[in-house]
């Protein structure tokens, strides 16, 4: 098996594990199409793609951790987070929307699934992640 054939099976795996543990949420929430147009999105990305990706999660959780030992959530360095988490939506996203990102801000408060993500080191990260972005996005 080449390199390139593991690199679509791993993205293959990904979109249906996705699919498995949100998917019916994802759908019933956001609708099919842009489920689907998230997972094509995802399949489509070519390995530089998938690396700018995975390098935009860690750059905007080193710069949320950062931000929240800082604690001002209107702050350069949390505003950067909320930018570097908007660059990282964009690249399954496509298109951007500031009452979606907020939504999927407030979703991972909501959702324990998700704040136990971004609480694993320090508990509250996700409240401050989404209202920094309540901030960068202007929706209350």
């Amino acid at each position: 098996m080449s390199d390139q054939e593991k690199f679509e099976g791993f993205k293959e795996k990904i979109v249906r594990e996705n699919e498995q543990k949100y998917g019916k949420e994802a759908r019933e929430k956001y609708g099919d199409e842009a489920v689907e147009r998230s997972n094509r999105a995802l399949l489509n990305m070519s390995k530089e793609d998938f690396q700018r990706m995975t390098e935009l999660e860690q750059k905007m959780r080193t710069t949320l951790t950062e931000a929240f030992k800082e604690g001002d959530l209107a702050g350069p360095l949390a505003q950067k987070a909320a930018d570097l988490h908007k660059q990282w939506l964009m690249m399954v996203w496509g298109d951007y929307n500031k009452e979606a990102h907020a939504g999927l801000a407030q979703m991972y408060v909501d959702d324990e699934r998700f704040t136990a993500y971004y609480d694993q080191e320090q508990p509250g990260t996700a409240a401050f992640l989404r209202d920094a972005i309540k901030i960068y996005t202007g929706v209350k």
